[in-house]
C-alpha cells in the first residue's frame, strides 16, 4: 500500500504566469511540461490504486472489477513545445480539461463499485464555459481557463490524497473484518 502514498506534485499558476511574463512567455513551455508531467504521473499512480483495490477484493473473495481503461499517456515533451504555434495551447488546455472529467467519472465509478458504502464525489469541468470566455475575448481567455484547470488538477490531487487515505482505511477495515 505505501506506493500509493506518494504526493502529487501541485502547480503553482501564479509562479509560472508571473515567470512567462517576466520572460515573454518563455516560461509557458516548462509551465506545460510540468503540468502534463504531473497529469500522467498521477494517472499511472491511480491505476495502480484501482489494480491494488481490485486485488484486495479478490482477495476477499468478491467479484473481481474490471479496472477502468488507462488514460491515453500525453508527450510532455512534445505538447509543451507544440505551443510555440500558440493554437496548440487551446487545444491542451481543451484535451487536459477532457481528461480530468473522463478521469474522475471512471474513478467514481470505479470506486462505487468497488465500496458502494462511500459516496464519492467527482468534480465538474465547465469547458463550454472557459471556451466561450476564451472566444469572447478573443482568445485571451485562455489564460483564465488554464488557471482554472490548473487549479481543479491541483484540488482533484488534493482530494485524491484524501481518497487514497479513505481508501486504505476501508481496505483495512475489511481485511479486520474477514474471519481468519
Amino acid at each position: 500500500m505505501q506506493a500509493i502514498l506518494e504526493k502529487d506534485r501541485r502547480i503553482w499558476f501564479s509562479m509560472w504566469f508571473l515567470s512567462a511574463v517576466a520572460t515573454f512567455g518563455l516560461a509557458f513551455f516548462p509551465m506545460f511540461y510540468h503540468f502534463i508531467e504531473s497529469r500522467n504521473r498521477h494517472f499511472r499512480r491511480e491505476h495502480a490504486l484501482e489494480e491494488q483495490i481490485a486485488e484486495h477484493l479478490r482477495r476477499q473473495g468478491k467479484e473481481a472489477l474490471t479496472l477502468p481503461e488507462s488514460a491515453v499517456e500525453r508527450n510532455a515533451k512534445a505538447w509543451a513545445a507544440s505551443i510555440i504555434l500558440v493554437v496548440p495551447a487551446f487545444v491542451i488546455t481543451y484535451l487536459l480539461s477532457k481528461d480530468l472529467i473522463r478521469h474522475e467519472k471512471q474513478q467514481d465509478a470505479f470506486l462505487a463499485k468497488a465500496f458502494p458504502e462511500r459516496i464519492f464525489m467527482p468534480q465538474t469541468v465547465p469547458i463550454k464555459k472557459y471556451a466561450l470566455i476564451t472566444i469572447i475575448t478573443l482568445g485571451v481567455g485562455i489564460v483564465y481557463w488554464l488557471y482554472k484547470i490548473i487549479n481543479i488538477y491541483n484540488a482533484h490531487f488534493k482530494a485524491h490524497r484524501e481518497l487514497e487515505k479513505e481508501i486504505i482505511r476501508l481496505m483495512e477495515e475489511k481485511r479486520a473484518e474477514k474471519p481468519v
